[in-house]
Protein backbone atom coordinates (compact mmCIF):
# COMPACT_ATOMS: atom_id res chain seq x y z
CA UNK A 1 0.00 0.00 0.00
CA UNK A 2 2.60 2.69 0.96
CA UNK A 3 4.51 1.72 -2.32
CA UNK A 4 1.57 2.54 -4.52
CA UNK A 5 1.29 5.69 -2.72
CA UNK A 6 4.83 6.17 -3.80
CA UNK A 7 4.40 5.48 -6.96
CA UNK A 8 1.44 7.48 -7.20
CA UNK A 9 3.16 10.50 -6.08
CA UNK A 10 6.64 9.38 -8.57
CA UNK A 11 3.98 9.81 -11.28
CA UNK A 12 3.76 13.93 -12.71
CA UNK A 13 -0.11 13.79 -13.65
CA UNK A 14 -1.16 11.89 -10.93
CA UNK A 15 0.97 13.94 -8.63
CA UNK A 16 -0.78 17.03 -9.51
CA UNK A 17 -4.08 16.00 -9.25
CA UNK A 18 -3.15 14.79 -5.61
CA UNK A 19 -1.82 17.64 -4.93
CA UNK A 20 -4.72 19.80 -6.61
CA UNK A 21 -7.64 17.41 -4.22
CA UNK A 22 -5.04 18.48 -1.26
CA UNK A 23 -5.33 21.97 -2.03
CA UNK A 24 -8.83 22.38 -2.53
CA UNK A 25 -9.51 20.47 0.31
CA UNK A 26 -6.79 22.77 2.72
CA UNK A 27 -8.96 25.45 1.06
CA UNK A 28 -12.00 24.19 2.51
CA UNK A 29 -11.11 23.40 6.04
CA UNK A 30 -9.64 27.21 6.12
CA UNK A 31 -12.83 28.51 4.82
CA UNK A 32 -14.97 26.55 7.59
CA UNK A 33 -13.27 28.46 10.31
CA UNK A 34 -13.81 32.09 9.19
CA UNK A 35 -16.92 33.26 10.15
CA UNK A 36 -18.48 35.59 8.29
CA UNK A 37 -18.80 39.02 8.64
CA UNK A 38 -21.61 40.39 11.62
CA UNK A 39 -21.02 36.40 13.32
CA UNK A 40 -19.21 36.95 16.89
CA UNK A 41 -17.64 33.99 16.53
CA UNK A 42 -16.06 33.81 20.45
CA UNK A 43 -19.70 34.02 21.41
CA UNK A 44 -20.29 30.80 19.45
CA UNK A 45 -17.49 28.89 20.83
CA UNK A 46 -18.89 30.07 24.77
CA UNK A 47 -22.12 29.04 23.79
CA UNK A 48 -21.14 25.30 22.15
CA UNK A 49 -18.62 24.62 24.95
CA UNK A 50 -21.29 24.86 27.61
CA UNK A 51 -24.40 23.29 25.94
CA UNK A 52 -25.69 20.84 23.81
CA UNK A 53 -27.46 21.88 20.79
CA UNK A 54 -30.45 19.96 19.39
CA UNK A 55 -30.48 17.16 16.66
CA UNK A 56 -32.58 19.24 14.24
CA UNK A 57 -29.43 20.40 12.65
CA UNK A 58 -27.25 17.52 13.36
CA UNK A 59 -26.98 16.17 9.77
CA UNK A 60 -26.43 19.18 8.52
CA UNK A 61 -23.51 20.29 10.87
CA UNK A 62 -21.95 17.34 10.19
CA UNK A 63 -21.94 17.26 6.21
CA UNK A 64 -20.62 21.14 6.94
CA UNK A 65 -17.93 19.88 9.14
CA UNK A 66 -19.20 21.79 11.84
CA UNK A 67 -19.15 25.17 10.00
CA UNK A 68 -22.94 25.25 10.09
CA UNK A 69 -23.50 26.09 14.05
CA UNK A 70 -19.98 28.21 13.70
CA UNK A 71 -22.16 30.35 11.01
CA UNK A 72 -18.70 30.25 8.91
CA UNK A 73 -18.75 31.47 5.38
CA UNK A 74 -19.16 27.96 4.80
CA UNK A 75 -21.61 27.05 6.93
CA UNK A 76 -23.92 25.55 4.37
CA UNK A 77 -21.42 23.37 3.36
CA UNK A 78 -22.74 21.55 -0.14
CA UNK A 79 -25.77 20.16 0.65
CA UNK A 80 -27.39 22.85 -1.38
CA UNK A 81 -25.88 21.00 -4.40
CA UNK A 82 -26.36 17.62 -3.35
CA UNK A 83 -30.49 18.63 -2.66
CA UNK A 84 -30.48 20.53 -6.10
CA UNK A 85 -28.80 17.13 -7.84
CA UNK A 86 -30.98 14.53 -6.10
CA UNK A 87 -34.64 17.34 -7.25
CA UNK A 88 -33.22 17.89 -11.28
CA UNK A 89 -32.68 13.88 -10.65
CA UNK A 90 -36.10 12.84 -9.74
CA UNK A 91 -37.76 16.15 -11.78
CA UNK A 92 -37.14 13.92 -14.59
CA UNK A 93 -39.70 11.27 -13.89
CA UNK A 94 -42.37 14.25 -13.97
CA UNK A 95 -40.98 16.58 -16.46
CA UNK A 96 -40.92 15.22 -19.96
CA UNK A 97 -38.31 17.91 -21.01
CA UNK A 98 -35.70 16.87 -18.70
CA UNK A 99 -35.93 13.08 -19.43
CA UNK A 100 -34.76 14.09 -22.84
CA UNK A 101 -31.93 15.86 -22.35
CA UNK A 102 -30.94 13.68 -20.27
CA UNK A 103 -31.43 11.24 -23.25
CA UNK A 104 -29.06 13.83 -25.87
CA UNK A 105 -25.64 12.25 -24.28
CA UNK A 106 -23.13 15.22 -23.13
CA UNK A 107 -24.57 18.53 -24.67
CA UNK A 108 -27.92 17.25 -22.53
CA UNK A 109 -26.05 16.60 -19.25
CA UNK A 110 -23.94 20.03 -19.37
CA UNK A 111 -27.63 21.65 -19.64
CA UNK A 112 -29.27 19.64 -16.64
CA UNK A 113 -25.73 20.68 -15.00
CA UNK A 114 -26.39 24.61 -15.34
CA UNK A 115 -30.10 23.84 -14.42
CA UNK A 116 -28.22 22.35 -11.24
CA UNK A 117 -26.34 25.21 -10.70
CA UNK A 118 -29.23 27.42 -10.35
CA UNK A 119 -30.99 25.64 -8.43
CA UNK A 120 -28.23 25.68 -6.10
CA UNK A 121 -27.74 28.99 -5.48
CA UNK A 122 -31.75 29.37 -4.80
CA UNK A 123 -31.53 26.71 -2.10
CA UNK A 124 -28.52 28.09 -1.02
CA UNK A 125 -30.59 31.23 -0.58
CA UNK A 126 -33.48 29.90 1.00
CA UNK A 127 -31.10 27.92 3.65
CA UNK A 128 -28.90 30.38 4.88
CA UNK A 129 -31.90 32.61 5.21
CA UNK A 130 -33.46 29.99 7.65
CA UNK A 131 -30.33 29.35 9.41
CA UNK A 132 -29.81 33.39 9.69
CA UNK A 133 -33.33 33.33 11.06
CA UNK A 134 -33.15 30.47 13.23
CA UNK A 135 -29.48 32.82 14.94
CA UNK A 136 -31.48 36.26 15.36
CA UNK A 137 -34.62 34.50 17.33
CA UNK A 138 -32.24 32.23 19.38
CA UNK A 139 -33.15 29.20 18.00
CA UNK A 140 -29.87 28.26 16.31
CA UNK A 141 -27.96 27.51 19.88
CA UNK A 142 -30.49 28.41 22.94
CA UNK A 143 -29.85 31.36 24.45
CA UNK A 144 -26.68 32.23 22.66
CA UNK A 145 -26.20 36.21 20.81
CA UNK A 146 -24.95 34.53 17.44
CA UNK A 147 -25.35 38.18 15.59
CA UNK A 148 -24.43 40.84 18.12
CA UNK A 149 -25.98 43.53 15.48
CA UNK A 150 -29.72 42.56 15.10
CA UNK A 151 -29.72 45.00 11.83
CA UNK A 152 -31.64 43.74 8.59
CA UNK A 153 -28.24 44.82 6.37
CA UNK A 154 -25.79 42.61 8.74
CA UNK A 155 -28.13 40.02 8.20
CA UNK A 156 -28.75 40.43 4.65
CA UNK A 157 -24.77 40.68 4.70
CA UNK A 158 -24.89 37.28 6.64
CA UNK A 159 -27.07 35.32 3.81
CA UNK A 160 -25.37 37.02 0.68
CA UNK A 161 -21.89 35.59 2.04
CA UNK A 162 -22.88 32.05 3.38
CA UNK A 163 -25.07 31.48 -0.42
CA UNK A 164 -21.73 32.70 -1.81
CA UNK A 165 -19.26 30.19 0.32
CA UNK A 166 -21.76 27.57 -1.10
CA UNK A 167 -21.33 28.76 -4.47
CA UNK A 168 -17.78 28.38 -4.42
CA UNK A 169 -18.01 25.09 -2.85
CA UNK A 170 -19.76 23.93 -5.20
CA UNK A 171 -17.21 25.23 -7.87
CA UNK A 172 -14.60 23.31 -6.19
CA UNK A 173 -16.52 20.53 -6.39
CA UNK A 174 -16.57 20.50 -9.88
CA UNK A 175 -13.01 21.49 -9.71
CA UNK A 176 -11.94 18.09 -8.03
CA UNK A 177 -13.82 16.00 -10.20
CA UNK A 178 -12.31 17.68 -13.66
CA UNK A 179 -8.72 17.94 -12.10
CA UNK A 180 -8.41 16.15 -9.49
CA UNK A 181 -9.16 12.78 -8.05
CA UNK A 182 -12.59 10.92 -7.27
CA UNK A 183 -16.11 12.96 -7.41
CA UNK A 184 -15.67 16.36 -5.77
CA UNK A 185 -18.61 16.47 -3.85
CA UNK A 186 -18.39 12.70 -2.52
CA UNK A 187 -14.67 13.99 -1.50
CA UNK A 188 -15.53 17.22 0.69
CA UNK A 189 -18.55 15.58 2.30
CA UNK A 190 -15.84 12.70 2.78
CA UNK A 191 -13.73 15.17 4.65
CA UNK A 192 -16.52 17.06 6.49
CA UNK A 193 -17.29 13.68 8.36
CA UNK A 194 -13.83 13.14 8.54
CA UNK A 195 -13.06 16.32 10.66
CA UNK A 196 -15.56 15.39 13.15
CA UNK A 197 -13.82 12.56 14.10
CA UNK A 198 -11.28 13.74 16.31
CA UNK A 199 -13.42 16.03 18.80
CA UNK A 200 -16.29 13.02 18.93
CA UNK A 201 -13.83 10.58 20.30
CA UNK A 202 -12.75 13.23 22.65
CA UNK A 203 -16.22 13.94 23.77
CA UNK A 204 -16.68 10.13 24.26
CA UNK A 205 -13.37 9.78 26.79
CA UNK A 206 -14.43 12.37 28.54
CA UNK A 207 -17.70 11.72 29.35
CA UNK A 208 -19.24 8.72 31.88
CA UNK A 209 -17.72 5.17 30.99
CA UNK A 210 -14.35 6.83 29.75
CA UNK A 211 -12.38 5.01 27.84
CA UNK A 212 -14.40 1.45 28.06
CA UNK A 213 -17.53 3.13 26.03
CA UNK A 214 -14.88 4.34 23.18
CA UNK A 215 -13.52 1.12 23.14
CA UNK A 216 -17.75 -0.29 22.73
CA UNK A 217 -17.92 2.66 20.10
CA UNK A 218 -14.89 2.14 18.31
CA UNK A 219 -16.09 -1.79 18.05
CA UNK A 220 -19.49 -1.23 16.81
CA UNK A 221 -17.95 1.37 14.25
CA UNK A 222 -15.41 -1.36 12.68
CA UNK A 223 -18.05 -4.27 12.78
CA UNK A 224 -20.61 -1.27 10.45
CA UNK A 225 -17.52 -0.59 8.54
CA UNK A 226 -16.56 -4.29 7.73
CA UNK A 227 -20.46 -4.91 6.39
CA UNK A 228 -20.85 -1.65 4.46
CA UNK A 229 -17.69 -2.94 3.01
CA UNK A 230 -18.52 -6.26 2.01
CA UNK A 231 -22.03 -5.68 0.86
CA UNK A 232 -21.48 -2.51 -1.39
CA UNK A 233 -18.47 -4.83 -3.04
CA UNK A 234 -21.27 -7.10 -3.73
CA UNK A 235 -23.24 -7.60 -6.68
CA UNK A 236 -25.31 -9.79 -8.43
CA UNK A 237 -23.93 -10.44 -12.35
CA UNK A 238 -26.55 -11.11 -15.15
CA UNK A 239 -24.83 -12.90 -17.86
CA UNK A 240 -25.05 -11.46 -21.13
CA UNK A 241 -24.44 -12.95 -24.48
CA UNK A 242 -24.24 -10.64 -27.68
CA UNK A 243 -24.38 -12.94 -31.15
CA UNK A 244 -22.18 -12.93 -34.09
CA UNK A 245 -22.89 -10.78 -36.78
CA UNK A 246 -21.36 -9.90 -40.22
CA UNK A 247 -20.68 -6.38 -41.07
CA UNK A 248 -18.81 -6.31 -44.48
CA UNK A 249 -15.97 -9.16 -44.41
CA UNK A 250 -15.58 -8.54 -41.06
CA UNK A 251 -17.31 -10.47 -37.53
CA UNK A 252 -18.97 -8.59 -34.87
CA UNK A 253 -20.20 -9.32 -31.58
CA UNK A 254 -19.92 -13.38 -29.93
CA UNK A 255 -18.87 -11.78 -26.77
CA UNK A 256 -19.96 -12.46 -23.38
CA UNK A 257 -20.22 -10.13 -20.76
CA UNK A 258 -22.13 -9.10 -17.57
CA UNK A 259 -24.38 -6.98 -16.24
CA UNK A 260 -22.80 -5.75 -12.91
CA UNK A 261 -26.58 -4.84 -10.24
CA UNK A 262 -24.98 -3.65 -6.86
CA UNK A 263 -27.24 -5.05 -3.61
CA UNK A 264 -27.24 -1.02 -2.70
CA UNK A 265 -27.90 0.47 -5.92
CA UNK A 266 -29.35 3.96 -3.94
CA UNK A 267 -26.05 4.56 -2.19
CA UNK A 268 -26.76 6.80 0.92
CA UNK A 269 -29.55 9.13 -1.04
CA UNK A 270 -32.29 7.27 0.82
CA UNK A 271 -30.72 7.75 4.56
CA UNK A 272 -30.27 11.76 3.89
CA UNK A 273 -33.91 11.85 2.04
CA UNK A 274 -35.33 10.07 4.96
CA UNK A 275 -33.03 12.75 7.50
CA UNK A 276 -34.18 15.82 5.37
CA UNK A 277 -38.31 14.99 5.71
CA UNK A 278 -37.86 14.24 9.14
CA UNK A 279 -36.07 18.01 9.85
CA UNK A 280 -39.03 19.46 8.22
CA UNK A 281 -41.15 19.46 10.72
CA UNK A 282 -39.28 20.12 13.48
CA UNK A 283 -38.13 23.18 11.81
CA UNK A 284 -40.73 24.41 11.27
CA UNK A 285 -42.17 24.32 14.92
CA UNK A 286 -39.04 26.06 15.62
CA UNK A 287 -40.65 29.20 14.43
CA UNK A 288 -43.86 28.45 16.39
CA UNK A 289 -44.97 29.08 19.96
CA UNK A 290 -43.56 26.18 22.41
CA UNK A 291 -46.81 26.59 24.79
CA UNK A 292 -48.66 25.04 21.33
CA UNK A 293 -49.58 21.43 21.87
CA UNK A 294 -48.37 20.56 18.34
CA UNK A 295 -45.32 21.93 18.98
CA UNK A 296 -44.09 19.63 22.25
CA UNK A 297 -45.64 16.90 20.28
CA UNK A 298 -43.29 17.44 17.44
CA UNK A 299 -40.74 17.77 20.17
CA UNK A 300 -41.17 14.58 21.73
CA UNK A 301 -41.86 12.34 18.71
CA UNK A 302 -40.33 13.76 15.58
CA UNK A 303 -37.20 15.96 17.22
CA UNK A 304 -35.85 13.39 19.40
CA UNK A 305 -33.93 10.28 17.10
CA UNK A 306 -34.67 7.98 20.39
CA UNK A 307 -37.98 8.38 19.61
CA UNK A 308 -40.52 4.91 18.81
CA UNK A 309 -42.19 6.90 15.77
CA UNK A 310 -39.02 8.43 14.92
CA UNK A 311 -37.26 5.21 14.31
CA UNK A 312 -40.59 3.83 12.13
CA UNK A 313 -40.85 6.92 10.11
CA UNK A 314 -37.14 7.08 9.92
CA UNK A 315 -36.87 3.21 8.43
CA UNK A 316 -40.16 3.50 6.34
CA UNK A 317 -38.75 6.59 4.20
CA UNK A 318 -35.65 4.30 3.74
CA UNK A 319 -37.63 1.45 2.51
CA UNK A 320 -39.43 3.44 0.28
CA UNK A 321 -36.51 5.85 -1.10
CA UNK A 322 -34.45 2.87 -1.90
CA UNK A 323 -36.74 1.39 -4.35
CA UNK A 324 -37.81 5.22 -5.47
CA UNK A 325 -34.57 5.75 -6.46
CA UNK A 326 -33.70 2.52 -8.24
CA UNK A 327 -36.68 2.66 -10.05
CA UNK A 328 -35.26 5.98 -11.47
CA UNK A 329 -31.59 5.19 -11.90
CA UNK A 330 -32.47 1.87 -13.18
CA UNK A 331 -34.87 1.33 -16.21
CA UNK A 332 -35.44 -2.24 -17.18
CA UNK A 333 -36.91 -1.72 -20.56
CA UNK A 334 -34.28 0.92 -21.89
CA UNK A 335 -31.43 -2.44 -21.11
CA UNK A 336 -33.61 -4.50 -22.55
CA UNK A 337 -34.10 -2.49 -25.38
CA UNK A 338 -30.40 -1.44 -25.72
CA UNK A 339 -29.16 -5.31 -25.38
CA UNK A 340 -31.70 -6.13 -28.27
CA UNK A 341 -30.70 -3.25 -30.72
CA UNK A 342 -26.65 -4.27 -30.33
CA UNK A 343 -27.68 -8.02 -30.16
CA UNK A 344 -27.30 -8.93 -27.07
CA UNK A 345 -29.70 -11.35 -25.07
CA UNK A 346 -29.55 -13.29 -21.10
CA UNK A 347 -28.56 -16.80 -21.74
CA UNK A 348 -32.53 -18.99 -21.79
CA UNK A 349 -33.98 -15.56 -22.14
CA UNK A 350 -36.29 -14.04 -25.07
CA UNK A 351 -35.25 -10.66 -25.96
CA UNK A 352 -37.11 -7.78 -25.58
CA UNK A 353 -40.41 -7.80 -22.93
CA UNK A 354 -39.35 -10.76 -21.64
CA UNK A 355 -36.00 -9.53 -20.89
CA UNK A 356 -37.24 -6.43 -19.31
CA UNK A 357 -39.39 -8.17 -16.72
CA UNK A 358 -36.66 -10.56 -15.78
CA UNK A 359 -34.40 -7.83 -15.08
CA UNK A 360 -37.17 -6.18 -13.08
CA UNK A 361 -37.73 -9.44 -11.07
CA UNK A 362 -33.83 -9.26 -10.46
CA UNK A 363 -34.14 -5.70 -9.19
CA UNK A 364 -36.67 -6.19 -6.68
CA UNK A 365 -35.58 -8.68 -5.51
CA UNK A 366 -32.04 -7.07 -4.65
CA UNK A 367 -33.30 -3.87 -4.06
CA UNK A 368 -35.39 -5.94 -0.79
CA UNK A 369 -32.12 -6.93 0.54
CA UNK A 370 -30.37 -3.94 0.08
CA UNK A 371 -33.41 -2.13 1.41
CA UNK A 372 -33.46 -3.94 4.63
CA UNK A 373 -29.13 -3.99 4.89
CA UNK A 374 -29.33 0.20 4.46
CA UNK A 375 -32.02 0.60 6.80
CA UNK A 376 -29.91 -2.28 9.50
CA UNK A 377 -26.65 -0.32 8.97
CA UNK A 378 -28.44 3.19 9.29
CA UNK A 379 -30.67 2.54 12.46
CA UNK A 380 -28.74 -0.09 14.45
CA UNK A 381 -25.19 2.26 15.34
CA UNK A 382 -27.21 5.44 16.03
CA UNK A 383 -29.66 2.98 18.38
CA UNK A 384 -26.88 1.56 20.38
CA UNK A 385 -24.85 4.80 20.40
CA UNK A 386 -28.11 6.50 22.18
CA UNK A 387 -28.66 3.47 24.68
CA UNK A 388 -25.07 4.14 25.45
CA UNK A 389 -25.35 7.58 26.42
CA UNK A 390 -22.99 8.87 23.85
CA UNK A 391 -24.84 11.35 21.83
CA UNK A 392 -27.27 11.39 19.11
CA UNK A 393 -25.16 13.25 16.64
CA UNK A 394 -21.55 11.07 16.81
CA UNK A 395 -20.35 10.69 13.46
CA UNK A 396 -19.75 7.10 14.01
CA UNK A 397 -23.80 6.96 12.83
CA UNK A 398 -24.71 4.45 9.79
CA UNK A 399 -25.30 7.45 7.68
CA UNK A 400 -21.67 8.71 7.97
CA UNK A 401 -20.18 5.36 8.15
CA UNK A 402 -21.68 4.62 4.58
CA UNK A 403 -20.39 7.52 2.95
CA UNK A 404 -16.94 7.38 4.36
CA UNK A 405 -16.71 3.89 3.06
CA UNK A 406 -18.39 4.56 -0.07
CA UNK A 407 -16.18 7.51 -1.16
CA UNK A 408 -13.05 5.73 0.19
CA UNK A 409 -13.67 2.59 -1.89
CA UNK A 410 -14.23 4.99 -5.18
CA UNK A 411 -11.26 6.97 -4.71
CA UNK A 412 -9.05 3.88 -4.30
CA UNK A 413 -10.24 2.51 -6.94
CA UNK A 414 -9.82 5.47 -8.82
CA UNK A 415 -5.95 5.60 -8.18
CA UNK A 416 -5.50 2.51 -8.42
CA UNK A 417 -7.52 2.24 -12.14
CA UNK A 418 -4.18 5.29 -12.70
CA UNK A 419 -1.62 3.38 -11.60
CA UNK A 420 -2.31 0.10 -13.20
CA UNK A 421 -2.26 2.56 -16.78
CA UNK A 422 1.17 3.43 -16.14
CA UNK A 423 2.28 0.29 -14.09
CA UNK A 424 2.26 -3.20 -14.10
CA UNK A 425 1.12 -2.66 -9.83
CA UNK A 426 -1.70 -0.72 -8.81
CA UNK A 427 -2.41 0.45 -5.50
CA UNK A 428 -4.10 -2.61 -4.15
CA UNK A 429 -2.63 -6.25 -4.67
Amino acid sequence: MLGGFVRAFRTPDLRYKLLFTIGIIVLYRIGSFVPAPGVSYPNIQQCLATQETGALLGLVNLFSGGALLQLSIFALGIMPYITASIIVQLLRVVIPRFEALHKEGQTGTAKLTQYTRYLTIGLALLQATTYVTLARTGNLIPGCVVIPNNSVMTSLFVVLTMTAGATLLMWFGEQITDRGIGNGMSMLIFISIAASFPPAIWSITQGSGGFAKFAIVLAVALIVIALVVFVEQSQRRIPVQYAKRMVGRKVYGGSSTYIPIKINMAGVIPVIFASSILAVPTLVAQFADVNNDWVAWIQRNIASPSAPLHLALFVVMILFFCFFYTAITFNPDEVADNMKKYGGFIPGIRAGRPTAEYLDYVITRVTSAGAIYLALVALVPTVTFIAMGVGDSIPFGGTSILIIVGVGLETVKQIDSQLQQRHYEGLLK
